[in-house]
């Protein structure tokens, strides 16, 4: 049997963890892989999105209390984390929209940016790593250069040449596209809520998304994760500033969550290992190799 698995994933925000893939990192823990969550950003711009929370006290320490909260969602994921240290570039809005302020993470040149993630995927040296795909999952600029320091980390952290002074060089076997939020499991969602006579959250959403077949023919991974549904939205809770508790992440009981769509869905993009697709697994092809290290 080979040695202990081990998953990174790369967010761009305290809150992304959460809401992104949360139930598959909590089944993974619970199997016993290591997992550990680099943060991009402290979310020092992050709107309040939770009105019990927007307070005075509260935009006071935003980026104290961002840091707690994080800490929290770490300990009920069960995941060690780090902070890449850069400044949340906050969400523009405007037509035309502002200018990023100056010295922000969307402004960093992705080569600089990536030293840090290069010398965390050294010392951590998981076997997968996980991602935004090229629009960040949504067009947000610091998802868009999580995508993109990403990308530069992973193709140099396994080259002897590149970043010579962040450590020994470690090549992680796979690559992976986080697709959560994608047309089809909105969908079924939907139709559950309906069949169930429950109003839902996503009537308006589904009438302006345009079907877009070729994205979702990108997801490869569907990981069954539905018994950790339940750990995802604690972790998410823990999030006080950002999520809101009686807010429309709630409004699908767990039940009819699990029923309609019991996985979190990936796109396999790049690896370095044999596997067939479609997969149920991040580590497939990697799980029982004698040769792991």
């Amino acid at each position: 049997m080979g040695g202990m698995l081990r998953l990174m994933h790369v967010h761009a925000h305290p809150d992304d963890e959460s809401s992104k893939g949360a139930a598959s990192t909590a089944k993974y823990v619970a199997e016993g892989v290591d997992v550990h969550v680099v943060t991009c950003t402290g979310g020092e711009r992050g709107s309040i999105l939770n009105p019990k929370m927007d307070r005075p006290d509260v935009l006071a320490d935003i980026a104290g209390i961002r840091k707690r909260e994080m800490e929290a969602a770490r300990q009920i994921l069960g995941v060690t984390q780090d902070w890449l240290g850069f400044v949340d570039s906050g969400w523009p809005e405007g037509d035309p929209k502002p200018p990023l302020p100056e010295g922000c993470f969307g402004l960093m040149d992705p080569e600089v940016a990536a030293e840090p993630l290069v010398r965390l995927i050294r010392s951590f040296k998981p076997h997968v790593l996980t991602t935004y795909d090229e629009n960040g999952g949504y067009p947000h600029p610091d998802h868009i250069m999580c995508h993109r320091v990403s990308m530069v980390a992973f193709e140099a952290a396994g080259d002897p040449e590149r970043y010579p002074d962040a450590g020994e060089p470690w090549q992680p076997l796979k690559l992976y596209y986080h697709h959560g939020f994608n047309r089809p499991r909105t969908q079924a969602l939907h139709d559950a809520m309906l069949a169930h006579g429950l109003e839902s959250p996503y009537a308006e959403r589904l009438e302006e998304w345009k079907p877009d077949p070729a994205h979702d023919d990108r997801i490869t991974t569907r990981v069954p994760c539905a018994d950790y549904f339940g750990v995802r939205d604690q972790a998410l809770i823990a999030h006080a500033t950002q999520i809101d508790p009686d807010g429309p992440w709630f409004s699908v009981p767990l039940q009819v969550a699990r029923e309609a769509w019991p996985t979190e869905d990936y796109e396999l993009v790049t690896s370095h290992v044999e596997s067939s697709l479609p997969e149920d697994d991040l580590f497939a092809g990697i799980r029982g190799r004698d040769d792991l290290v």
